[in-house]
């Protein structure tokens, strides 16, 4: 698409140097999901927004309220507050409302010995800035204030109008998109700026958070054999759902073929014993299961019950001794943005001009996020910013400030574009 005066303007407003400070303030703030430094940073984040004059909804939101919902997505930090952040532009007419979303909690930095330094003092090294949260997803909401406040240079003035969301709480299950979607703020389409890599990525398997419990019988663990181990009773489970995600991925949807695996089947912890020198009565394995485009999270867990059950059936222990399927913490659904939908054609394009390359490639990714929420509640949604998701959650994570820029370029025209040409 030619590029008007307007969008020029605009785009020579972006400022690199600007956004590399920003990025480095933000990742400077621990705001680890559930933490006050979580709550620190939306208040930081809405002081940005009312000095770019937006009108700001910064509010508490009803922890008791939200969790008792019906459709509540579930959690798994402990948290003792979640606040909201909306920022509306004003409008000068009846155009589309654009949504531009991102999350600003972050995981825990693990293991400490593998970062280089303080994974919340932020490194540069050229054009690159590491630490915990650079690419999941700061350098994202760096990219939304960065082409906000390009726009506002630009004195451009738009009939729709711009809405920015910010939530808490993505990590754990998505209590913050949800209580925004519940407050009643929503738009025509989003764009949420997790990252992507250079992909559009237009749709996201689910993700189940699932509890197994194994019982065993106790006793001296020089007397093993009169007892059972639960972890030895764990081994035919484990051996079972391994086959159940052989099963799930056969004939994986289109949108999934750039990944070995579609729909993971993750045990991530295992507990059992308390006492080195006695056998096991309780094995506790925790995992997520990823949920297939299209399917229903009920579907999902009925399968993952139904293996669980048959591997007990098919044991002497386990068939007089069951163990237990339950289902905490996040629970995220798949989503996906409609076929045909021009959004992606809009980010698209905008994309390709910024780079002056071919349009992104359109994907689906494995893992869940705020998308699904978004897509749930009919706006259409795809994700689109900087960083490589590969690098998320670990010692290794960063994000390159030049891809930082060429995202904001990009949110820069299609917000431009939305504002004028309705969806």
């Amino acid at each position: 698409m030619t590029i008007n005066d307007v969008e020029a303007a605009a785009l020579a407003a972006v400022d690199e140097a600007a956004i590399g400070r920003l990025l480095l303030d933000l990742l400077a703030v621990p705001s680890v999901t559930g933490s006050a430094a979580e709550s620190e940073l939306q208040h930081v984040l809405a002081g940005h927004l009312e000095r770019m004059d937006l009108d700001v909804d910064l509010w508490s939101m009803d922890l008791p309220g939200l969790r008792a919902h019906d459709d509540f997505p579930g959690g798994e930090a402990p948290r003792t507050e979640a606040w909201g952040l909306v920022g509306n532009t004003r409008s000068h007419g009846d155009g589309p409302t654009l949504i531009l979303q991102g999350h600003v909690d972050v995981v825990p930095p693990g293991d400490l010995t593998q970062w280089q330094g303080d994974p919340f003092r932020p490194r540069v090294e050229g054009d690159v800035v590491h630490g915990r949260g650079a690419c999941d997803m700061k350098a994202g909401v760096v990219a939304i204030l960065a082409a906000l406040a390009a726009i506002r240079a630009a004195s451009a003035t738009p009939r729709g109008q711009v809405s920015v969301h910010f939530v808490v709480s993505e990590e754990d299950g998505g209590l913050g998109a949800f209580g925004t979607l519940q407050r009643g703020h929503t738009g025509d389409a989003c764009i949420i700026t997790e990252p992507t890599g250079g992909a559009l990525i237009i749709a996201n398997g689910g993700a189940l958070t699932f509890r197994i419990e194994v019982p065993g019988q106790a006793t001296h663990g020089s007397t093993r054999y009169a007892g059972v181990s639960a972890i030895d009773a764990y081994l035919p489970i484990h051996a079972a759902l391994a086959r159940l995600e052989a099963r799930r991925n056969a004939g994986a949807d289109p949108l999934m073929s750039a990944y070995p695996v579609a729909y993971p089947l993750s045990v991530g912890t295992l507990q059992a014993g308390d006492w080195a020198s006695s056998v096991p009565d309780l094995l506790v394995a925790e995992g997520r299961l990823g949920v297939a485009l299209g399917e229903e999270p009920a579907q999902a867990r009925a399968e993952l019950e139904a293996c669980v059950a048959e591997a007990c059936a098919s044991d002497p222990w386990l068939r007089a001794h069951p163990a237990v399927v339950t289902w905490p913490g996040g629970q995220f659904a798949s989503g996906r943005l409609p076929a045909g939908h021009p959004l992606a054609d809009l980010v698209g394009d905008a994309h390709a001009d910024v780079t002056r390359r071919a349009r992104p490639v359109e994907q689906g990714a494995p893992y869940g996020s705020d998308l699904r929420l978004y897509a749930g509640a009919g706006i259409p949604t795809l994700q689109y910013g900087p960083g490589d998701v590969r690098l998320a959650h670990g010692p290794q994570e960063q994000v390159s400030v030049s891809e930082v820029v060429t995202v904001t370029q990009a949110l820069v025209l299609a917000t431009l574009r939305t504002v004028y040409t309705p969806l």
